[in-house]
């Protein structure tokens, strides 16, 4: 059970509109998947490159046009793949262009509340995930969910799950290494 109060409808309605002003509110648009975070910052369209000032670093992110205060900057809440993150600067409509910066999650299983430390934070227990399939995941992450989903399904049966599995197996060969030993009073945890 949660600590935090139920919310009746009114009150979760007033709620979603407060966050979803305060995030049209910010200068610039954002998005995410459970792997990445995307930011389209509209600057205006004689702009180049070279005009834009983009500093992406493991925890932090700065950007903005050069010479004027940064349109965005400040901590990022977790970590990113520097390597795997990017930005681009592509035509927009109404003479604009976009300032698009990809950033790569580190941690593939954590939603971001904001992009930025100082921004409004959203409430990620309202994110639904878009469907997936098993066979987009990475190697690891994969197996982590198979893991995962294996270990459900075992509970919802009354069966072990691979970790107890893995500590009964790992008793029952001591037993057998060492048939002297009394382990009628074996507690696994």
């Amino acid at each position: 059970m949660s600590d935090v109060p139920e919310l009746s409808p009114a009150e979760e309605a007033a709620a979603r509109a407060k966050e979803q002003a305060e995030q049209d509110a910010l200068p610039y648009k954002w998005t995410q998947t459970i792997g990445d975070v995307d930011i389209t910052i509209l600057v205006p369209g004689n702009l180049k490159g070279k005009d834009m000032v983009v500093e992406i670093k493991k925890q932090s992110l700065t950007a903005g046009i050069k010479g004027q205060e940064p349109i965005i900057k400040g901590e990022l809440p977790h970590t990113i793949l520097l390597d795997e993150s990017t930005w681009t600067l592509s035509p927009a409509p109404n003479n604009q262009k976009a300032l698009e910066i990809h950033l790569e999650k580190h941690n593939k299983l954590e939603w971001w509340p904001h992009v930025v430390t100082s921004a409004p934070k959203i409430d990620v227990t309202k994110i639904v995930p878009e469907n997936s399939k098993l066979s987009d995941l990475e190697g690891e992450t994969r197996a982590m969910v198979e893991k995962m989903m294996y270990d459900q399904r075992q509970k919802e049966m009354g069966l072990p799950t691979s970790d107890e599995q893995k500590k009964m197996d790992i008793l029952k060969k001591f037993q057998e290494q060492h048939p002297e030993m009394d382990f009628s009073n074996a507690k696994i945890q």
